[in-house]
């Protein structure tokens, strides 16, 4: 062959093949569908993935009762599952988890410790109850061949409940990936519930582990959204803090871990960490000596894995297709699938019932009118057949169909023991019995709605109990990173040369602070500079004062005093540093060359001071040392140029006393969703506070505890009762119950210890005391309610008339009033208060001007042992 017909042929056969580029595109999307279609999204219509409708069908087909070996689960689901036992295996184990659709027995592992399953031949499993009534249904399941065609698998179950939500998945595919979170049981049927009734309904995430969920920015689980979850820590005694619940999808050897290597980085301090992990979850955190458990509790949240935030991405498979939808709109398609559904089972079943009355009535004709003695002469088959087929015919027009050939030969083999021992009555009473089913079932097809909506009460009631909520909704508040933080490093200076930082340790030491601090630094010509902390950075020569920044820290207030070298004039100045670009270099004045810092101070409350200033020898002044106070001039912006000191050349400034306060006091809030005190205006005003001034708190089990205002205090919200300004003059009041004695008491007392953050218990310690009422206003009238003649009766006290002032100790004045009802205590009024100059700017709550304040009460145990008859009882029972 010639080398031009080699060419030739080569050619050729270039020409007729595909370029690889062509080939990677087709070949790429095809896989990245299949993975998509086939592994890793689950359809909206049953909420499962491939793998785990496979082995739920597996487990459908060998269930008997009894308990199955898992490695036999995963060999019969290996019929339809084409990716091996591993992942059969790892999705049998994930289901088992969840503890909804798999009865299971054996080691499963702990998804809170991340202990792992046994292996599978030593652990077993059965469809639950539940599953078996809400999965399966073979009647109106849609079926396909399995991958190698010899099996049937089911396209989709047929599920009737929100399956998908109240499981939750994960997946990640070629390009796609989705997040669901799980929702609670219960809820999920209340809202299919209200749907199916027109009303609106909310859903929220709930997770297996607890902890509690911000879901503020949820957005009903779409893409975009965000939720943010936390453990729960307490306080176990001031140095010990206990974790009780964590966060979803992390274990307590993560969130161990993550608290070692925050402590092992300086971020948080803590003494050791214990998990004592059993039947319920519960971390030890020991702490240091005098180390504050609030702050660490922030700092836990801030630095640990006990607070992680989550982005859902609710993405699923309609008719063949990823569609992102929220949470909402897939429970609206669950609700409406699983009426369709039903409604498919009733039309089943009414069709069912029609052909069971329809040859029960044959068989009755065919016997009571002896139609079987009329084919005794009849030769052939076909004789047979039209023999009976004229003997219906009188009675074929009540039949809501056409009898066929086949009705007929049904009837061909009816039993002759059967027709000997004919029963008519008994075959009457079951036409009509099926008669009746027929109507029912027709009654609920006509009612599709409220048919759906009785068998979503019937699920709750039969499989809800202990499926309530696990994690708490709570509004988290925003967790200053930098005020919690740990003094993890120390702040070193050379003020000649310039530089700052945590690694020049051979020079002067400044303080402890943390490794994400800002420091701001003062130098000798007035400029000055906000510069994040370093191992080692330059700011300017001739340092003056360098210290920690915080932002829009509007306590801390530098008083200074400088020369500006171009009008020759000495200023002061007091002004706060609010805000500033960091690494940008600002000055007190103009900044013109040769201007000198000659004093400077700072103030964290914002204190005033006096100075002495010397006048240089050579200036013509008649007074060459007088003193100033910074207090005569107004606290402004860091750019504000200030007050003239004087227009003769200053040698030195020199800090003579430092004063009061200029600022006011801080205006405080306390924040009941959260339990925290701001500064924010969020939630109830308590005043304002300076210096030494405390919180009184008084919680629900009778206990009051006296605190700082610190923002950092951390409050059991669930368990306050309020909280108050706490003043020296102050009354307490209180209404309780004494378990003991079992009457009523009022008391009023002053608070008499003064130690802080310890809980002081001023009610009955006996069992079933409870306190009803608590105020520390004065001048108050309260309300309560009564049994007179079977009937509730109001009546009120005036608190300041009622009983002296006495002891915190002491019991009190005993109500006298019989049969009182617990928890109808409340506020009636109160005499105006021209005391307090704070009332002014008091931000009441949005009760206030209503006539009745009913404050908050609680169960009251075993406190009511009321010597009531019957009747009394229930009328105690009902609602006011």
């Amino acid at each position: 062959m010639s080398e031009d017909n080699i060419n030739k042929d080569l050619e050729g056969s270039v020409s007729n093949e595909n370029p690889v580029s062509d080939l990677y595109e087709d070949w790429f999307l095809d896989y990245a569908s299949y993975v998509i279609l086939e592994r890793a999204i689950p359809s909206i219509d049953d909420g499962l993935k491939p793998v785990q409708r496979r082995i739920l069908h597996s487990m459908n087909n060998i269930e008997d009762g009894r308990y199955n070996k898992c490695a036999n689960i995963i060999g019969s689901s290996m019929q339809f599952h084409p990716h091996g036992d591993a992942s059969i295996e790892d999705a049998l184990v994930n289901l088992g988890q969840k503890d909804l659709l798999i009865d299971t027995q054996g080691n499963w592992g702990d998804v809170r410790t991340g202990d792992k399953a046994a292996a599978s031949r030593y652990i077993e499993a059965r469809i639950s109850r539940f599953g078996i009534e809400t999965l399966f249904n073979e009647k109106t399941t849609e079926w396909k061949l399995s991958y190698d065609g010899r099996k049937k698998e089911p396209i989709n179950l047929p599920v009737k409940f929100p399956l998908l939500l109240a499981q939750g998945v994960e997946g990640i595919a070629v390009g796609l990936s989705t997040k669901i979170m799980p929702h609670n049981f219960c809820e999920l049927i209340k809202s299919s519930i209200s749907y199916l009734k027109g009303k609106s309904f909310k859903l929220y995430p709930d997770f297996p582990n607890g902890g509690m969920v911000d879901i503020t920015d949820y957005n009903d689980g779409k893409r975009g959204g965000k939720i943010r979850v936390r453990s729960k820590i307490r306080e176990l005694d001031k140095s010990t803090l206990i974790i009780d619940d964590i966060p979803y999808n992390t274990t307590t050897t993560n969130l161990i871990d993550s608290i070692i290597k925050a402590n092992d980085k300086g971020k948080i301090k803590i003494r050791k960490v214990l998990d004592n992990t059993a039947e319920k979850v519960e971390v030890l955190v020991h702490l240091h000596k005098n180390q504050s458990p609030s702050i660490t509790i922030d700092a836990l949240y801030a630095f640990t894995d006990c607070e992680i935030s989550i982005s859902p991405n609710a993405c699923v498979i309609v008719k063949e297709k990823p569609q992102f939808l929220g949470v909402k709109e897939v429970l609206k398609y669950s609700a409406d699938s699983t009426k369709s559904l039903l409604k498919k089972e009733l039309e089943i079943k009414r069709n069912e019932l029609k052909e069971k009355i329809l040859f029960s009535t044959l068989e009755r004709i065919f016997i009571e009118n002896k139609i079987y003695q009329k084919i005794e002469d009849c030769e052939t088959w076909n004789e047979v057949i039209e023999t009976i087929d004229k003997g219906l015919d009188p009675y074929k027009k009540d039949f809501y169909r056409e009898i066929v050939k086949d009705d007929i030969v049904k009837l061909t083999e009816i039993k002759i023991k059967r027709i000997s021992k004919f029963d008519k009555d008994k075959l009457n009473d079951s036409i009509i019995k099926l008669n009746e089913e027929l109507d029912k079932t027709n009654k609920n097809l006509k009612n599709i709605v409220e048919y759906t909506i009785d068998y979503y009460y019937n699920i709750l009631n039969k499989y809800g109990k202990g499926r309530e909520r696990k994690t708490d909704i709570v509004k988290f508040d925003t967790i200053k990173v930098k005020s919690v933080a740990a003094n993890n490093v120390k702040l070193y200076v050379n003020r000649k040369e310039g530089f700052i930082g945590y690694g020049i340790k051979k020079e002067e030491f400044v303080c402890n602070c943390s490794d994400i601090d800002d420091i701001i630094t003062f130098c000798a010509d007035g400029s000055y500079k906000i510069v994040k902390i370093q191992d080692k950075v330059f700011v300017g020569k001739n340092i003056v004062l360098t210290q920690i920044w915080k932002k829009s820290d509007k306590r801390m207030v530098f008083n200074a005093a400088y020369l500006d070298v171009k009008k020759g004039f000495s200023y002061v100045k007091r002004f706060q540093v609010t805000s500033a670009t960091k690494e940008k270099t600002y000055n007190l004045g103009k900044g013109d060359k040769g201007s000198k810092l000659l004093y400077i101070a700072s103030r964290p409350n914002g204190e005033s001071e006096v100075v002495t200033v010397h006048i240089h020898a050579s200036q013509k002044a008649r007074k060459k040392v007088f003193d100033y106070d910074f207090s005569e001039i107004e606290i402004k912006g860091k750019a504000a140029k200030g007050n003239i000191l004087s227009k003769y050349r200053v040698r030195v400034v020199k800090e003579k006393s430092v004063g009061l306060s200029t600022l006011s006091g801080i205006k405080i809030y306390y924040d009941n969703s959260i339990g925290r005190l701001n500064t924010e205006q969020r939630g109830e005003y308590l005043g304002k506070f300076n210096g030494d001034d405390m919180i009184i708190v008084v919680y629900k089990d009778g206990n009051y505890e006296l605190t700082s205002f610190e923002l950092t205090n951390r409050y059991d919200w669930n368990n306050v009762l309020f909280l108050d300004k706490y003043r020296d003059d102050g009354i307490m009041s209180a209404a309780y119950y004494d378990g003991k004695l079992k009457n009523y008491y009022v008391k009023r007392f002053n608070i008499e210890t003064n130690t802080i953050n310890k809980k002081f218990l001023f009610v009955s310690q006996e069992k079933g005391s409870k306190l009803e009422y608590a105020s520390f206003k004065s001048g108050e009238t309260i309300s309560f309610k009564y049994f007179i003649n079977k009937k509730l009766k109001p009546t009120e006290i005036k608190l300041d008339d009622f009983i002296d002032v006495k002891g915190w100790k002491s019991i009190g004045n005993k109500i006298n009033f019989e049969k009182i009802r617990s928890g109808t205590f409340s506020l009636l009024g109160r005499d105006e208060d021209t005391t307090s100059e704070e009332n002014e700017d008091k931000v009441l709550p949005e009760n206030k001007d209503k006539k009745e304040i009913k404050q908050e009460n609680f169960d009251v145990g075993e406190s009511l042992e009321l010597d009531l008859d019957s009747d009394q009882l229930n009328l105690f029972n009902e609602k006011d």
